[in-house]
């Protein structure tokens, strides 16, 4: 087989770029504040130009909007503040005439308190609904079932007086836990990710899947040990054994792939946090009637960018039939922007190339969060103005994650091009400094290296989907060696800012930043070199 071939015979998804949008804060079509799904399909063009083969849109259904769509009350509608279901299927359809694929959100853990089918399970005992919901009675004294810890800070029972019993929820009380131990409630999902399928979507991320299961003895969770680090809520204080994790989630994701495989080239993904996440993400897509991918947090709440972080993260997914395909995010929804963790302020324009590069040069998919490809730092949102439940509760130890939210710059208008004078979170002066529309203008430009980079992986299969042959790191140096269709190369990084000589750096330079060279590496300078037999 010739290697064009072999490269053509991979599904689309494997060593694809996703481009994760959040639908607040992309584009605002109507001037209420909030973005929207036509301004999603209005900047369509931008997301296709960059070179990107997927979107993925985080939650859009109806909702309280109590965890910002990430508390569904109805999963078949789309909320009013991002339009309707008209606008998706407008969506998808430039989407895909762009020749972009389409994800969306999968919320299975829990649902809203809104949800038409909590306020059945909660109006009694013996409802059709009542065990779709994880309900549990009091202890003789009238404390919760277990010492289960949510999320968000706080016990993770809440007393409902409606049903004499307590309701579990792993976040907000406003988000009950679904109990997906119930096959009806497995179908009732299912006939959701069926429906979305119908309307043309091309995959699914889901959230928190690791939570979708908890231990039906309601056991408690043993203590963690004592650590260093500062500890900001209980959640922390437990090793999370029996409230998520359950032996019985790769069961219910049989079923998922099951459906997804009567559609073509459906991707589906998976988020996997926590103390086991690897584990977890393993089994979870682990041969051919699991998931396709997942993604931890391996990058997305790390202090700094080492050599070493990166060479242990490709250890965790080595080229083995039975091993999943990973995925990889150095930002999202819900951690900082990467340039305000890794880097001090006058760096930000180097390291920006360096991270981006290194990105689209791991095995796996690379995702990029909205405002990446322009740099977007974190903005500092005062309490005020703060939106986020976790950052309200837990202030002001944890880092908001509004500040990783904030409207997307497309111009230098006085709205910055988001469409709304008053915008839901103030854009940020830094960022306002970058816009779209500027850096379209400059060859130099951020945006503009991110389109030759993600170019670069496309048009080299060892980037796209080669396997890591080696991964080795001294110090800031990290040199990967990949190697797919008879092609080899090998990426070298420094992610420090001292220059490092560079030793046996050999072959057909395909791409040089920051001043490297086959010789050496000035700060946060990287090589890409393709090696000859």
């Amino acid at each position: 087989m010739s290697s064009a071939t072999e490269t053509l015979s991979l599904p689309w998804w494997k060593g694809a770029t996703i481009y994760q949008i959040y639908p607040r804060s992309f584009r605002d079509s109507n001037g209420d504040g909030i973005g929207d799904l036509p301004g999603i399909t209005e900047k369509l063009p931008h997301v296709a130009d960059l070179g990107i083969d997927a979107i993925w849109i985080s939650p859009f259904f109806k909702s309280p909007m109590k965890d910002f769509g990430y508390d569904v009350s109805d999963y078949r509608e789309v909320d009013p503040i991002f339009g309707d279901l008209s606008d998706f299927d407008d969506l998808i359809a430039r989407a895909h005439e762009l020749g972009l694929k389409v994800l969306i959100d999968q919320v299975y853990s829990h649902t809203s308190d809104e949800h038409a089918w909590f306020e059945e399970s909660r109006s009694s005992k013996d409802n059709p609904k009542a065990d779709w919901y994880v309900w549990a009675d009091a202890k003789p004294d009238g404390s919760p079932p277990s010492n289960w810890q949510s999320v968000f800070g706080g016990p993770a029972w809440t007393w409902d007086a409606r049903r004499g019993q307590y309701y579990l929820h792993n976040f907000l009380n406003s988000q009950p836990q679904m109990n997906l131990h119930n096959l009806q409630v497995q179908d009732a999902v299912l006939d959701v990710m069926r429906f979305w399928l119908e309307r043309g979507v091309d995959g699914f991320r889901i959230d928190a899947l690791n939570f979708a299961m908890h231990d039906p003895e309601l056991r408690d969770n043993p203590p963690a040990p004592a650590t260093d680090k500062q500890r900001t809520r209980p959640f922390d204080f437990q090793i999370k054994k029996f409230n998520q994790g359950h032996a019985d989630i790769p069961a219910f994701i049989e079923r998922i792939r099951a459906l997804t495989d009567e559609y073509d080239d459906i991707f589906t993904v998976a988020e996997v946090g926590g103390d086991d996440a690897m584990r977890e993400m393993r089994l979870f897509t682990a041969g051919e009637n699991h998931l396709n991918s997942a993604y931890s947090f391996n990058f997305l709440y790390a202090e700094a960018l080492t050599a070493q972080l990166v060479c242990g993260s490709l250890a965790e997914w080595p080229d083995d039939m039975d091993i999943g395909w990973p995925s990889w995010a150095f930002e999202n929804h819900d951690a900082p922007r990467a340039l305000s963790r890794w880097c001090k302020p006058e760096d930000r324009e180097d390291f920006a190339r360096l991270k981006t590069l290194l990105l689209v040069s791991l095995r796996g998919n690379a995702i990029f969060y909205y405002g990446e490809e322009l740099g977007l730092t974190q903005v500092d949102i005062p309490f005020d103005q703060l939106h986020d439940p976790e950052a309200i509760a837990n202030w002001p130890l944890t880092l908001s994650r509004d500040g990783a939210r904030t409207p997307m710059p497309w111009n230098q208008t006085e709205c910055a091009g988001f469409g709304s004078k008053e915008p839901w979170l103030p854009v940020g002066e830094e960022n306002r400094s970058r816009p779209v529309e500027l850096q379209l203008r400059d060859k130099d430009s951020l945006l503009s290296f991110t389109r030759t980079a993600i170019a670069l992986r496309k048009d080299n299969p060892a980037l796209r989907h080669g396997a890591v042959t080696s991964c080795r790191h001294d110090g800031d140096l990290l040199v990967v060696t990949r190697e797919a269709d008879g092609q080899r190369v090998e990426c070298r990084f420094n992610l420090g800012r001292d220059t490092l000589a560079t030793e046996h750096c050999q072959g057909e330079v395909l791409m040089a930043i920051n001043g490297a060279s086959q010789s050496e590496l000035p700060a946060f300078a990287a090589i890409i070199t393709e090696i000859s037999e």
